[in-house]
């Protein structure tokens, strides 16, 4: 009986655990210091969706760098941030080498 009163109090304790996707977060999809000699492709115009509640916040996609070569990583919706705003991902030339500048949030 103290078993099955145990059993019962621990499933009632776990029933309130929420398991949720890790947060995504400036730099998903995109090791940090990616430094390459191949100049990213063309922008890529990226259809953006309705906004799923308002104030939402568009993270654009970027082209980040995996297997070798420029991969397409797609832009999604975040929640807005008091104080902050989101400074996307870039590429910069830096003596004919390509570095990867991870965006992020930034304090205002």
């Amino acid at each position: 009986m103290k078993r099955l009163a145990m059993c019962v109090a621990v499933a009632a304790c776990l029933s309130g655990c929420v398991v949720v996707p890790a947060h995504r977060h400036a730099g998903y999809g995109a090791p940090p210091g990616v430094i390459v000699d191949a100049p990213p492709p063309p922008a890529y115009v990226e259809p953006v969706p309705v906004m799923p509640y308002a104030g939402a916040v568009w993270v654009p996609g970027y082209w980040g760098w995996a297997g070798g070569r420029h991969q397409w990583v797609p832009g999604y919706y975040e929640r807005p941030r008091p104080g902050y705003r989101y400074e996307p991902h870039r590429w910069e030339n830096a003596g004919g080498r390509w570095h990867l500048r991870i965006g992020g949030w930034v304090r205002l």
